[in-house]
């Protein structure tokens, strides 16, 4: 399976979507006009970061049941 790029795709996304997800949580921890700012923005990037990465476990879960 780690020789599967699309499973490896899919891990960079789904570590892609957790560094966002804590990045978002700190600063709404935090607090202040960085966060009044950005934090839309970083939950739209976390919600296409997100997408993208359900796209690719969903087309690895299809193309291995299919052998």
């Amino acid at each position: 399976m780690l020789s599967d790029p699309l499973f490896l795709f899919a891990t960079i996304a789904c570590l892609v979507v957790l560094v966002i997800l804590l990045f978002g949580i700190g600063t709404f921890a935090k607090g202040g006009e960085f966060n009044r700012r950005n934090a839309n923005r970083i939950m739209r990037w976390r919600l296409g970061a997100q997408f993208v990465a359900v796209v690719l476990i969903v087309t690895f879960a299809w193309l291995r049941s299919r052998g």
